[in-house]
């Protein structure tokens, strides 16, 4: 019955140290998870941060016919009763925004050989920013900074965004 007991108070102990031995690994791998699961959403949220543009403003597209030359911050209808559609803005002449309507997430820039086109194709819009109450950056009287607001503010390169 001695050896008996002897092994059961062996095979116990032998248990109790397995387990708490592994119990630190548990806890470890559980902060391990808890770490990485917080630097994936910290890395989510700097992606979502990094999806919002400062490029996008709203034009009329209602076609050569129609001189309205509506342009807002937000989508909406324009003064003559047509949806305003997202524009990509690439470049800002004093007053005048230079605008690409190419759809999704292009990086439209002003065509090299041909100003008159977007890098996609796509031709280029002038309309006036004068009285929208967009806010945008035009640094050195001709800017591609490209950031437009609703709200007063700096653009990415530090100027201070004006409105007309």
């Amino acid at each position: 019955m001695k050896k008996s007991n002897v092994m059961i108070l062996f095979v116990c102990c032998v248990l109790v140290a397995g387990i708490g031995c592994s119990r630190p690994e548990q806890v470890a791998e559980a902060e391990a998870d808890a770490v990485m699961e917080t630097a994936v959403a910290e890395m989510e949220v700097e992606d979502a941060e990094a999806a919002v543009r400062n490029d996008v403003v709203f034009a009329c597209a209602c076609g050569p016919e129609c001189d309205c030359g509506s342009v807002s911050a937000e989508a909406g209808t324009c003064s003559c009763g047509t949806d305003l559609v997202a524009a990509h803005m690439v470049k800002v002449e004093g007053n005048e925004a230079l605008l690409c309507a190419c759809d999704g997430d292009c990086s439209c820039e002003i065509n090299a050989e041909d100003e008159t086109t977007c890098s996609c194709g796509t031709a280029i819009r002038r309309v006036s920013l004068e009285g929208s109450g967009i806010y945008y950056c035009n640094c050195g009287g001709s800017c591609t900074c490209n950031y437009v607001s609703t709200e007063p503010g700096n653009c990415a390169c530090g100027m201070e965004l004006i409105t007309s």
